[in-house]
């Protein structure tokens, strides 16, 4: 009897984390990659977190207003393999992104790449099929 009810509980358990995995979008869901942009502006904040890294920039537009967008890449081990690390971009540094906005056209996209203060650029590690 101990054992049947060890082995629910460990399934209820499994059961409770699925929303979490099955919520994962689909790119083409999200994102239009034929709707590109390109933006420059200043990196205000970095989220290295899984399932994807997400990192905030604003953008002074040409009236001179601030746009805050978010830009999403992919996870941070895909990102790693990919050359970048958690040092790659640091608050206050002026980067060039290139990316896939979003269909709901609100501002943010999704990152193909990404030219940082130092010149290098890289590839955003996301893919049109996540």
């Amino acid at each position: 009897m101990t054992a049947r009810l060890t082995g629910f509980a460990a399934v209820a358990a499994a059961l409770l984390h699925m929303p979490g995995a099955v919520a994962h979008h689909s790119f083409a869901a999200v994102f239009d990659a034929d709707d590109p942009v390109e933006l420059t502006g200043t990196v205000r904040d970095v989220e290295w977190l899984n399932p994807h890294v997400w990192f905030y920039v604003d953008v002074e537009t040409g009236d001179g207003t601030i746009e805050a967008w978010a830009f999403e890449m992919g996870s941070p081990n895909r990102l790693m393999r990919s050359g970048w690390n958690e040092r790659s971009m640091a608050l206050g540094d002026v980067v060039t992104v290139t990316a896939s906005r979003a269909r709901d056209g609100s501002r943010k996209a999704a990152v193909v790449t990404v030219r940082l203060a130092t010149g290098e650029e890289l590839f955003g590690a996301q893919s049109s099929s996540e």
